[in-house]
Protein backbone atom coordinates (compact mmCIF):
# COMPACT_ATOMS: atom_id res chain seq x y z
CA UNK A 1 0.00 0.00 0.00
CA UNK A 2 1.44 3.37 -0.99
CA UNK A 3 0.59 6.29 1.26
CA UNK A 4 1.05 9.93 0.39
CA UNK A 5 1.44 12.59 3.07
CA UNK A 6 -1.96 14.06 2.24
CA UNK A 7 -3.53 10.60 2.82
CA UNK A 8 -2.17 10.31 6.34
CA UNK A 9 -5.54 10.29 8.10
CA UNK A 10 -6.42 6.68 9.11
CA UNK A 11 -9.84 7.22 7.55
CA UNK A 12 -8.18 7.90 4.19
CA UNK A 13 -5.69 5.04 4.06
CA UNK A 14 -7.71 2.33 5.79
CA UNK A 15 -11.37 2.86 6.50
CA UNK A 16 -12.90 4.70 3.52
CA UNK A 17 -11.83 1.99 1.07
CA UNK A 18 -13.51 -0.69 3.19
CA UNK A 19 -16.72 1.33 3.48
CA UNK A 20 -16.69 2.05 -0.24
CA UNK A 21 -16.25 -1.62 -1.15
CA UNK A 22 -19.09 -2.70 1.12
CA UNK A 23 -21.45 0.07 0.00
CA UNK A 24 -20.74 -0.54 -3.69
CA UNK A 25 -21.04 -4.33 -3.43
CA UNK A 26 -24.50 -3.94 -4.96
CA UNK A 27 -26.12 -1.28 -7.14
CA UNK A 28 -28.45 1.23 -5.51
CA UNK A 29 -31.55 2.47 -7.28
CA UNK A 30 -32.26 5.34 -4.90
CA UNK A 31 -30.51 7.78 -2.62
CA UNK A 32 -32.33 6.20 0.31
CA UNK A 33 -30.90 2.78 -0.58
CA UNK A 34 -27.41 4.27 -0.76
CA UNK A 35 -27.84 6.05 2.58
CA UNK A 36 -28.99 2.82 4.24
CA UNK A 37 -26.03 0.89 2.81
CA UNK A 38 -23.61 3.53 4.14
CA UNK A 39 -25.17 3.42 7.59
CA UNK A 40 -25.07 -0.38 7.70
CA UNK A 41 -21.46 -0.54 6.48
CA UNK A 42 -20.41 2.04 9.08
CA UNK A 43 -22.22 0.22 11.89
CA UNK A 44 -20.57 -3.07 10.87
CA UNK A 45 -16.99 -1.77 10.80
CA UNK A 46 -14.69 -4.08 12.70
CA UNK A 47 -13.39 -2.31 15.80
CA UNK A 48 -10.17 -4.31 15.62
CA UNK A 49 -9.48 -2.98 12.11
CA UNK A 50 -10.16 0.58 13.27
CA UNK A 51 -7.83 0.12 16.25
CA UNK A 52 -5.06 -1.31 14.04
CA UNK A 53 -5.36 1.66 11.66
CA UNK A 54 -5.07 4.09 14.55
CA UNK A 55 -2.22 2.13 16.15
CA UNK A 56 -0.39 2.24 12.79
CA UNK A 57 -0.67 6.03 12.57
CA UNK A 58 2.59 6.87 14.44
CA UNK A 59 4.52 4.61 12.05
CA UNK A 60 2.99 6.48 9.13
CA UNK A 61 3.96 9.81 10.68
CA UNK A 62 7.54 8.57 11.07
CA UNK A 63 7.55 7.45 7.42
CA UNK A 64 6.38 10.91 6.28
CA UNK A 65 9.22 12.51 8.24
CA UNK A 66 11.77 10.03 6.85
CA UNK A 67 10.57 10.63 3.26
CA UNK A 68 10.51 14.42 3.70
CA UNK A 69 6.78 14.45 2.98
CA UNK A 70 7.06 12.31 -0.16
CA UNK A 71 5.49 9.00 -1.07
CA UNK A 72 6.19 5.90 0.99
CA UNK A 73 4.85 2.39 1.44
Amino acid sequence: MEIRAHDLNPLDYAIWSILEAQVNAEAHNSVESLKQAIIEAFENLDQGMISRAIDNWPRCLDAVIASNGGHFE
